[in-house]
């Protein structure tokens, strides 16, 4: 079940009141919020790979490279799909798309590295 250039994974979610950018102080209007663009469009980076990985891996983020390019308002669905390009070492590189029911929302380019799930929440213990 390795990885592989071109494994797709998706997200969506329906916009409500606590995912604006009101409500996440990135603006102050109550629309669909940048922060939450990201993390819609990291997770289908991390449903692409996610089975595809060892036994104890996982992937953090590490860079991504966000166009928030239409505003979408309460109430809408929004769904991202998300491309594996490249893969160096334990490195990924991915593409992903957002769109809500009437047009493409935005898009990036995301970088994730495949990390051993247990040293890397010992090293982050260690910083306590």
């Amino acid at each position: 079940m390795g990885l592989e250039i071109g494994l797709r994974g998706s997200a969506s979610m329906r916009v409500t009141p606590e995912k604006t950018a009101e409500a996440w102080g990135s603006g102050d209007v109550p629309v669909f919020g940048t922060p939450s663009l990201v993390a819609l469009l990291e997770t289908a980076a991390v449903n692409a790979v996610a089975k595809h990985l060892g036994p104890g891996e996982t992937t953090v983020g590490t860079w991504l490279d966000v166009s928030h390019l239409a505003a979408t308002p309460v109430g809408l669905e929004v769904r991202a799909e998300a491309e594996l390009i490249a893969i160096e070492g334990r490195k990924l590189t991915f593409t992903a798309v957002a769109h809500d029911t009437r047009e493409k929302i935005g898009e990036c380019r995301h970088h994730r590295v495949i990390v051993a799930r247990d040293r890397f929440l010992a090293k982050i213990q260690s910083k306590q």
